[in-house]
Order: C-alpha cells, then structure tokens, then sequence
C-alpha cells in the first residue's frame, strides 16, 4: 500500500527515516506558519485567515507532492514571492490585494496549462547539465546564508552590508550550541540527528528566556475574510501582465532550482540529469498556487527547506506525508509549533547547506568556459537571496560567453532563446 501510495521501497528505504525526514523538513519550514500572516498582514489582510490559508494551502500541495508526484519534496506559500506581493503589488504599485491574489490565481492556472503541454519540463532540459549541476551548492549556501542570518550569526551592516553577530547574545550563543549539538550528532551518526539538534535547542532556550511556551491548541482562524476575494475589473491592464510574469519567472525557477538541487543530494538524478516524476512535481506547484489564491495567500512554491528532510533519509512521498499531517496539526497547535525559535531552526539549515556542497566536485573549474556562468549560478543565490536570479544569470552568462567566444555549436536553439527571454525580463519587469 506504501508503495502505490508513496512510492515507498522497503528494500532501499525505512519508515523511520521517512517519518523523521518528514518531521525534521515541517519543523525548518514552520516559520512560514509565522512570517506570511506578518507579510501580508502588511498589505491590509486578516492575519489569523492568512493563517489559516497557508496551512491548508500547504497541506493540499504537500499532499499533491506527496501522492502523485511521490516525492519528499514539501511545498508552502514561498518566501520572496509573498514580500513582491505584499510590498510590491500593494504597497509600491498601489494595488489591492484583491488584485494580487487575482495575479496569483492567473499565475497557477498558467502553471497547470504548461505542466500538461510539457513546457516547464522543456526548459529544464534546456538547460547545460553542468550548470543543473552547480544548482545544488548554489542552494547550499543560500539555505546556509538564510540559516546564519536566522541565527544572528550573520547580521547587517550599512558599510559592508553583512558582517559578524553579537557573539555575547544569548540567543545567538543558543544557536552556537544547536550547531555544534547537531554537528556531533551528525558525524556519530545518530538517527535523527538534525530533528534530535532542534527539539534540544528548543528545549535549552526555555530557561533562557528564548523559547515562550503560551498556550498549546487553539482554534483556527476563518478564512471568510479572503476567500475567494479576487478583483477582475483590472484583468486586462500592463500591469497585471506584467505581476503575473514576475510571479511566473520568481515561482517557476525557484522551483525548478529547488527540484533539481534537492534531487541531486538525495541521488535521484540520472546521469543524463533528469528527475524522476517532474512533471508530477510541477503539478503540485501549480495546483498549490492555484488553491492558494482561492483560499487567500500568495504563490505556492517548493520549498528548499525540503533538503533538511532528504538529507536525514527521506526518498518518497510517505516523507512529504508526514509533512503534510504535521501541518494538520498546526491548524490546531499553532502556538505550540510556533513557540519553536528561529535559532533551533538555524543549525538544520547551516548544516544542510553544508551537504548540498557535494556535486561542486563535478564542476571542472579549470575550463573557463563552463566554470564562470556555474561560479555565477552558485555566487548569485546566496548574494542575492534568490534561487531564480542565481539559475537566470548562471544561463544568461553561459549563452554570452558561448556566443563571444565563438563557440555558439555548443548552444541550442532552446538556451539561446530562454537567454534572450531572461534579458528582457531583467530589461522590462
């Protein structure tokens, strides 16, 4: 039943591992439970409905994810996505955000029209697989970089804009002790070691005044007050095209950077570079945004913080299962999931980043040619907090390099074109 349900393998796979993976991936993506209500919270919506839609958005994705796709990859309003509407879309261009969630449901029914015709499927393939390949450190460092920041580690700084943290501030201590907890775990090989590092980390900062137990069931907030809240009278306008092919360039390449990075450290990658049930994955993506939209929260996307729950073992979809009935609970035990700190969080996602390191080996820096756009796709991720603008630029600098240095042989007819498309894209939205 596991396996026509999951694509469980209990030759090669445990239901212990899948469980914990499932677990250890909801507890380093819960703090979405607690950001996009504050988000879009900002753009004039009831904070408590989008809580409530976020849960059950991500539930009905994950469980997408998790049945037909059959993958350990969990999904969630995504982060990015949810400030370009808040802040962009409402608060820059002057919008309601009625009229954003109408460009997030446009969005998702694009999304489901082009994973049935193959198209998003086409522009993976499009791509070099030496630059698929530098998705995974890339990503390694940017969930490292979030994770450092979340901890305090890394800080702000107007002259250098990061620089080190307050080392004597008991919270950052705290997330220096999950650190080397977990670490110690990890190289005893302790099962579970990245879950075991949080629960502790959670459990220390109690007595230090970090961790803030309340109350530990309560009701879910109604989603009334943004059900179905769509504005159609500005369908038609520049600038709904335009927020709909910004939510489509950020949704689209995030995910598909997300798919192949996390699939390259579980091993689920072909020689060749391809992902088993990708067009399934796809689906998922696009049915979450769209459900997404109708419930009352922005785009749905896969979510990086998935890798956290690959790397303790997780293979199938009885891993995104698990994540999906931890996100049931929290439509009942929210304060309890979110009375977990961001610095027991931090260590999963320091410690990650560090694993995702392993196919930089496959990159030959010493032939310029494909080392420079693979050094971009890695450097921008993290630089610029963005997956996609990490995969854009990557591809954009491998066509001109190709091009200007007389080998457009080596190019197809599909890179040239993405190329010329991201171009625009940075030119015009």
């Amino acid at each position: 039943m596991l396996q026509k349900l999951f694509g469980y393998d209990q030759r090669t796979m445990t239901l212990q591992k899948e469980i914990i993976g499932g677990i250890t991936t909801f507890l380093t993506m819960a703090y979405i439970l607690a950001v996009n209500p504050s988000i879009l919270g900002d753009a004039g919506m009831d904070s408590g409905a989008v809580f409530t839609a976020t849960v059950v958005s991500s539930i009905v994705a994950t469980l997408v994810m998790a049945i037909y796709a059959k993958l350990p990859f969990s999904l969630a309003p995504g982060m990015g996505l949810n400030a370009f509407f808040a802040y962009t879309i409402v608060l820059i261009m002057g919008y309601t955000w009625q009229f954003a969630l109408t460009a997030v449901l446009i969005e998702g029914l694009i999304f489901i029209l082009l994973t049935l015709t193959g198209l998003r499927q086409k522009i993976v393939d499009c791509m070099p697989l030496l630059l698929r390949r530098s998705i995974s450190p890339g990503i390694g460092l940017f969930i490292a970089f979030i994770g450092l920041k979340n901890a305090g580690i890394v800080t702000d700084n107007a002259s250098t804009l990061v620089s080190l943290g307050n080392l004597h501030d008991p919270a950052v201590l705290l997330a220096c002790f999950g650190i080397l907890l977990s670490a110690v775990l990890l190289v005893r090989n302790v099962t579970g070691a990245l879950l075991i590092g949080i629960i502790v980390t959670t459990l220390v900062g109690i007595p230090l005044g970090i961790t803030h137990l309340s109350s530990v069931v309560d009701v879910p907030p109604s989603l009334s007050p943004i059900f179905c809240q769509f504005e159609w009278t500005s369908l038609l306008s520049i600038d709904m095209l335009v927020c709909v092919l910004t939510l489509l360039f950020f949704d689209m390449f995030d995910t598909i950077g997300t798919l192949i990075g996390v699939s390259n450290r579980a091993g689920m990658v072909d020689d060749q570079g391809n992902i088993p049930r990708l067009k399934q994955a796809f689906m998922a993506d696009a049915v979450g945004t769209t459900v997404g939209a109708i419930l009352g929260t922005s785009t749905v996307s896969t979510y990086v913080e998935s890798a956290s729950g690959v790397n303790v073992g997780g293979r199938s979809g009885l891993t995104s299962f698990t994540t999906a009935i931890c996100f049931v609970l929290a439509l009942f035990l929210a304060p309890l999931f979110l009375s977990i700190p961001t610095q027991a969080t931090a260590p999963a996602l320091i410690l990650v980043g560090v694993m995702m390191m392993h196919d930089i080996r496959k990159i030959n820096f010493q032939d310029y040619i494909t080392a420079i756009p693979c050094f971009v796709c890695i450097a921008f991720m993290p630089l610029t907090y963005s997956i996609s603008d990490g995969i854009l630029m990557g591809l954009i600098s491998w066509v001109l390099i190709h091009v200007l240095s007389g080998k457009v042989k080596d190019l197809n007819a599909g890179m040239i074109i993405l190329a010329v498309l991201f171009i625009l894209k940075y030119a015009f939205l």
